[in-house]
């Protein structure tokens, strides 16, 4: 730990500065750079000669560590943003000494309060972009703090988001068309959604700090990536759409109500006046989308500025219709409807609603007679309807007390081409049907139904999260949020009912009915009722939908960038870059263009509903993390907002998703493909986050609960496939020595049941915890690369026996514990100087026994097949030699499932003895198969009892004698370890003689020379014992070799050591070479050898062979002959898997 010293001044008394001033002379305040020295206040004092009357400076340890590496002490504050109050915090007050070590990691409670209260938020919108366009120098202005209050903030951008184009274009259409009940059901319908909606929105948005990205924030750090990504990309398709449909709005206003003359494409014929509006539509929306586009790009700051001009627009608007409204009452405007019977006609192309008129006593046609008949005179041929009925007026505006409510009441859905008619009015039959549609009648564009008119309303009551997604520029979001946007919706609502009611009392049903006002000379029909006259509504619904058009592109390029930069959504990291002021330039692109696909659809009525998927998806997801988190109990769940339950908000998802379907089924499901489609994207190929969602609370719970399911009882036999534990070993660099081992377990598990890779590493947790880290990370990354699903173990241990121990013993939990262990065999075992290695190997298997688990040993591992390959016509081995639960019939079923072994067949032959009926051995086997449903090819093979041969004795023989070796080996390393003991002992007794007499020193020379004896005898008897039991000659000699005492000296030790030595070796080779096979490892090398030449007969060419693994010896003295044996038992193979079973059938052939 570096150290440096802090100089605090001492008055000149002598004294001590007191211990406040003290403090303060410790951690003094730099003095600012200065434009040429650069030095501090306090370097002068070191360097410089001082007064001596001046206060003298005196050095103060000080333990904090110079992370500067310029000598000049300073504070580190625990903050990210730093700043140079931040150093008058002292640590070194002895109030906290206890803690001064931790306060880099865990700052002071009161500085981290005052961080906190100071805590500003700035929106994702357009302030800081125009704060970046007008900063020129290098440092920018110092940030406002928020200061927008509930009506400013939230109540007054709801309020102009919600009221919009649907208002004025299309709502007195719906009252007319649904009638007034249905209409009174749809606009119910859609608000009380809304208003659940902003409940479930009220509680998140005052669960804490929400910073700028309104519902997408929401949703996604309450349901998680997967979720947030996936709606947050359907809220910007809905905000995309919706700017489609208020520039369609826009040009619908212009080119029908405003300057109709300047429509491009003109219908000659009636039939085509549909087609000729949707391309008039399309070429004014394109160039409108163009122009709104370079306005959003050159600044929002215009967009912004304009929002008050616009949301003024849309209240005169309002205002002009309830006063038109009032109006009616006295004196109803005169708006005459012309009918032919009981059709309503259009009066574009006729001044006088009369078929005939007396001009000086002479009666003439009038125009309508024109459109009707086929010439102007009174002989002329004329329509037989026309004929047979009358034509008469009726006041399209008759007033609220003129009782037409009662005739609005219910609704008037037809096909496309059915003809506006007043019902109360009898008319009598004729004309062709067929030739009607060319005449001047009112007819139904659409074919219209319930579910229609609620995919088209719905749009009107969207724009609820207009307050959450300014959350940055509110004075307390907390407060203003639930209760701007309750009051909002609440007003707007009120504003849509009244209007149902008002619309269905004023207005003649035939008006209702006329989508774009031509009964009424083109002119638009909420016009008509509003007072001072039409135009103040037309111009203002034209103003507030362009308004909406540009925040409508300027919102969401934002969101899409929010989105981006999140980098949940790998493919969108594109549009997370914009211009140097942040503004995003490629998501307004990309917005632009979505936008065209709205446009070139060209109809309003297409539009609406698209839209409204998009944000009844998002408001379903709303509701649903406000569901979730209340049912959870998450412990972060605090709302301020207390009035919520999740029953409403259970209540706002059904009724979401209801809308979705009720307004347009297939829209819904393409909605929900969409939604689907991104959420299994972001799954699989997003970055991983750790948001604490609600998603992840709801997994805890839910794998509790089915952990604590599973511990009740052990899987039955129909539900056991293995949970592996992989024993992985690693190299020096902490990197995965064998992945072929992953990919051998990916193949077998098929991503299905329980994986846990372990690893232990050697040493205390306190100091290798770094290392214990880095092993993690690459195992997951290798465990990712070879597309290994399940968790991963890292256990530090005092040695790798006690640590696999442990894996064994506690990996898992619960009922999800493993129930298999797959290693890789030793290959080198023969090679390593370290016997530890292959005995760790030995008690891992005797461990798995123990613990009733099946062992699976892979050998030659790295030339299993990767993930890639794709095994050809082949053979999967197995060996079936002694029954362990079935675990060699199942393993290669399982590996059949896998692409990478899917052509190779099964093949189970199994050994019979001299007196087994091998025959019959066969037909049992080939019936068990056929019960265990398992294809597979059978073949017995017969062991006779041969002689065991000489190979075999010579073979058990070179075993014995290389283990004998390796015990010797060993004891001579043991007494080379003394010998240097013994050195080191007598170089430090040698310079404390020095400093002693000389009968001292020889009283200490012959204790040393005793010591050294002693040790020595120690050593012999050691090694004495290890030779004795394989001795066979000198059996009668009970004594060492003569003990030897004479006066300590170096050389004689020395020779008499070597003395030693050369007779131990010269008894150590006679042993060897006078050894005898033991009887028993003599057959067990039999075995072994006489089965690898029946498997390496059979099974050469297999592509994995499969055997039962021998159990290793009770006796620990035989576990280098047990290596031996399954080394000799493998010797010619190439891919082998040892299979030790666990105690319990694992297969059965019952259903």
């Amino acid at each position: 730990m570096g150290e440096r010293f802090v100089v605090v001044p001492v008055d000149g008394g002598g004294g001590v500065v007191g211990e406040g001033e003290h403090s303060d002379a410790v951690v003094s305040d730099p003095a600012p750079d200065t434009g040429s020295g650069g030095k501090e206040a306090g370097e002068d004092s070191v360097f410089e000669q001082q007064d001596p009357n001046a206060v003298v400076p005196i050095l103060e340890y000080n333990r904090e560590p110079n992370k500067y590496g310029d000598g000049v002490p300073k504070e580190n504050s625990p903050f990210i943003n730093n700043t140079d109050n931040d150093k008058g915090n002292s640590y070194d007050g002895t109030n906290m000494a206890l803690f001064e070590e931790e306060m880099d990691s865990n700052p002071m409670v009161s500085s981290l309060l005052n961080k906190l209260a100071n805590y500003t938020n700035l929106t994702q919108g357009a302030q800081e972009h125009e704060e970046a366009d007008d900063d020129e120098g290098p440092k920018k202005k110092a940030v406002k703090s928020p200061q927008m209050g509930t009506f400013m903030g939230v109540y007054l951008p709801c309020l102009q988001n919600i009221l919009g184009v649907i208002l004025f274009l299309r709502l007195t259409w719906i009252v007319g068309t649904a009638g007034i009940l249905e209409s009174l059901a749809i606009v119910g319908l859609c608000c009380s959604c809304t208003m659940l909606t902003a409940i479930s929105m009220s509680a998140i948005a005052t669960n804490g700090v929400v910073p700028a990205g309104g519902s997408y924030y929401m949703i996604s750090r309450s349901l998680g990536p997967e979720f947030g990504g996936a709606v947050g990309l359907c809220f910007y398709l809905g905000t995309t759409f919706a700017g489609s449909m208020y520039i369609l709005g826009t040009i619908e206003i212009l080119l029908t109500y405003i300057v109709p003359k300047a429509a491009i494409f003109i219908a000659e014929k009636k039939e085509d006046e549909v087609d000729a509006l949707l391309n008039n539509m399309r070429v004014y929306g394109t160039c409108c989308l163009a122009l709104m586009a370079v306005v959003v790009f050159v600044g929002v700051k215009y967009v912004n500025k304009l929002a008050l001009v616009f949301l003024a627009c849309v209240i005169l608007s309002i205002l002009a219709i309830y006063a038109g409204v009032i109006k009616t009452i006295f004196e109803p405007p005169d708006f005459p409807v012309c009918m032919l019977g009981n059709r309503t006609l259009q009066n574009n192309n006729f001044d006088k609603c009369f078929k005939t008129e007396v001009i000086d006593n002479i009666t003439v046609t009038t125009k309508l007679w024109q459109l009707f008949c086929d010439g102007p005179e009174l002989n002329a041929t004329c329509n037989d309807y026309f004929v047979n009925n009358n034509v008469t007026e009726v006041q399209g505006i008759p007033g609220l007390t003129s009782g037409v409510i009662s005739e609005n009441m219910w609704s008037e859905y037809g096909p496309l081409g059915m003809m506006v008619e007043n019902k109360k009015v009898s008319s009598v039959g004729g004309g062709d049907p067929v030739q009607d549609i060319y005449l001047p009648y009112v007819v139904n564009d659409i074919t219209t139904f319930f579910t229609l008119l609620v995919g088209i309303y719905f749009p009107s009551v969207t724009g609820i999260m207009a307050g959450s997604n300014r959350s940055g520029d509110l004075r307390d979001a907390q407060k203003s949020i639930p209760i701007g946007t309750i009051l909002a919706i609440a007003t707007t609502s009120i504003i849509y009912i009244t209007c149902v009611v008002l619309f269905g009392g004023c207005i003649e049903g035939v008006l209702l009915r006329d989508k774009f006002g031509d009964s009424v000379k083109g002119n638009l029909v909420i016009g008509t009722l509003s007072w001072p006259s039409p135009w103040v509504i037309v111009i203002g619904s034209f103003f507030s939908c362009c308004g909406a058009g540009l925040q409508s592109l300027t919102g969401a390029p934002r969101l899409l960038q929010a989105i981006a930069r999140d980098g949940i959504v790998p493919f969108l990291q594109v549009f997370g870059h914009g211009k140097a002021n942040g503004e995003p330039t490629w998501a307004l692109l990309l917005t632009a263009g979505i936008c065209e696909i709205g446009i070139l659809i060209a109809s309003l009525d297409a539009v609406a509903p698209i839209l409204s998927m998009f944000f009844l998806m998002c408001y379903l997801f709303v509701n649903l993390a406000c569901a979730v988190q209340t049912l959870l109990r998450t412990p972060n769940w605090r709302p301020r907002f207390k009035y919520y339950h999740w029953a409403l908000s259970f209540l706002g998802m059904s009724l979401c998703l209801a809308l979705m379907f009720i307004s347009s089924w297939y829209y819904a499901i393409v909605a929900m493909v969409i939604a689907g489609c991104i959420y299994k994207y972001i799954e699989y190929r997003g970055a991983e986050k750790e948001w604490g969602d609600g998603i992840r609370g709801l997994s805890l719970n839910a794998a509790r609960y089915a952990l604590i399911r599973l511990e009740e009882a052990p899987p039955h036999t129909k539900n056991w496939r293995p949970q592996v534990l992989v024993l992985l070993n690693l190299d020096s660099d902490q990197g995965v020595k064998h992945p072929r081992l992953l990919s051998f377990t990916t193949q077998l598990k098929a991503g299905k049941g329980l994986t846990i890779v372990g690893n232990v590493l050697e040493g205390t947790y306190l100091t290798k915890e770094a290392e214990a880290k880095r092993a993690e990370q690459n195992i997951k990354s290798a465990m990712s690369a070879e597309r290994t699903k399940g968790f991963c173990h890292v256990v530090v241990s005092s040695n790798l026996r006690d640590g696999f121990s442990h894996l064994i013993q506690s990996a898992g939990l619960g009922g999800m514990k493993h129930n298999s262990v797959l290693m890789a065999w030793p290959g080198n075992w023969k090679q390593s100087n370290d016997p530890q290695s292959w005995r760790n190997f030995i008690e891992t298997v005797r461990e798995t026994t123990a613990a009733h688990q099946a062992l699976l040993v892979a050998k030659n591992v790295d030339s299993f097949p990767t993930n890639q390959d794709r095994l050809g016509e082949g053979t999967i081995d197995v060996w079936w030699v002694v029954h362990d639960g079935g675990m060699l019939m199942l393993l290669p079923f399982l590996l059949r499932q896998h692409k990478v072994w899917r052509k190779c067949k099964m093949r189970i032959f199994t050994v019979a003895q001299m007196d087994d009926n091998s025959i019959q051995m066969k037909k049992d086997l080939q019936m068990f198969l056929y019960h265990l449903r398992l294809d597979a090819e059978v073949e017995v093979v017969e062991m006779h009892d041969n002689d065991i041969s000489a190979f075999t004795y010579e073979k058990t023989l070179v075993m014995e004698q290389r283990s004998q070796m390796l015990k010797q080996m060993q004891l001579s390393r043991t007494e080379r370890e003394r010998e240097i003991q013994s050195i080191t002992d007598e170089s430090r007794s040698s310079i404390r003689r020095k400093n002693q007499d000389a009968a001292q020193s020889s009283n200490l020379n012959r204790q040393s020379s005793q010591t050294e004896d002693t040790q020595e005898d120690e050593a012999q008897l050691i090694h004495d014992r290890n030779t004795a039991s394989h001795a066979t000659i000198n059996d009668k000699a009970d004594t060492g070799p003569e003990r030897v005492h004479m006066t300590w000296t170096k050389d004689k030790l020395f020779t008499e050591r070597n003395r030693n030595r050369e007779c131990n070796a010269t008894v150590a080779v006679r042993d060897l070479f006078n050894m005898k096979p033991n009887q028993s490892n003599v057959r067990r090398m039999h075995t072994a050898i006489k089965l690898n030449e029946v498997v390496v007969n059979k099974s050469q060419g297999a592509h994995l062979v499969l055997l039962n693994m021998p159990g290793p010896p009770k006796n620990r003295g035989g576990d280098e002959n047990y290596m031996e044996f399954l080394e000799v038992l493998l010797e010619g193979l190439n891919r082998v898997l040892l299979v030790r079973g666990g105690g319990r059938e694992v297969i059965t052939i019952y259903s």
